[in-house]
């Protein structure tokens, strides 16, 4: 642990280091502290994989892009330091995201799931990443799921906004706040959106091939991430004793 540390502090002298290295130990040390330290570290490791699926879908389209960044409850993100040139490869780096923190996730659920009470804490870390990846699949900008659903059109993000406010209502967040007060002036922008508006210039076309792929896409993960939130979760309220 103490090499770690050295480690990691040694990237005062590597700005990439130090912005991945650095937030992510503070992470680690700040779950750690409410849910222990087993179910922290798998946590950070699905935010993690799920922030290299951006990365590198957006190094497949030659965007240049920043490492993963993490603060305590609200998450992690990369830098796009170069901004998509259209909504479709908008689409592409969004996508990326939840596809491969997926994968993570569902290899977090196949080990854990018959492995019984001693990787319970697994499974745990297993559904954090289900339903990681599905709220970012909320259709509003900044979101994933914005972000996806922009090449097909910017008003699907007038959807979003009722699906924040009923979360919300059902269990009230800080975190929810936040989203919404970056998400509210995407939500004007589509009120406001005109597909034949020239301002918009190129930036939303898309061949109907495109948008139907993204829109099987999206439609299947969003499925199939309520389903597996949903059983995995049915699977940890079962009777168990504490699994951290």
């Amino acid at each position: 642990m103490f090499k770690l540390l050295m480690l990691l502090l040694s990237g005062l002298k590597f700005g990439k280091l130090l912005t991945t290295g650095g937030t992510m130990l503070i992470s680690l040390v700040v779950y750690a502290w409410i849910y222990g330290w087993r179910y922290a570290a798998g946590f950070i490791a699905l935010l993690f994989v799920h922030e290299m699926g951006h990365y590198i879908a957006a190094r497949q389209r030659g965007l240049d892009v920043g490492a993963p960044t993490f603060i305590p409850f609200v998450g992690a993100w990369i830098q796009l330091k170069e901004l998509p040139h259209d909504a479709e490869t908008e689409a592409y780096v969004g996508m990326g995201g939840p596809l491969v923190g997926t994968l993570g996730a569902l290899a977090c659920y196949f080990y854990a799931r018959d492995g019984g009470h001693e990787l319970r804490w697994l499974l745990a870390v297993a559904y954090g990443g289900f339903f990681l990846n599905l709220f970012n699949l909320i259709p509003v900008s900044p979101l994933d799921g914005g972000r996806i659903t922009a090449v097909l059109s910017p008003r699907i993000w007038l959807l979003g906004a009722p699906i924040l406010v009923g979360m919300f209502l059902w269990h009230p967040s800080p975190i929810l706040i936040l989203v919404a007060l970056s998400a509210a002036p995407q939500v004007m922008k589509a009120w406001r959106y005109r597909a034949d508006d020239p301002e918009h210039g190129t930036y939303y076309q898309a061949s109907a091939e495109t948008r139907l792929s993204y829109a099987t896409l999206y439609i299947g993960l969003v499925a199939f991430l309520a389903l597996m939130t949903h059983d995995v979760h049915e699977m940890l309220a079962g009777p168990s004793s504490s699994f951290f």
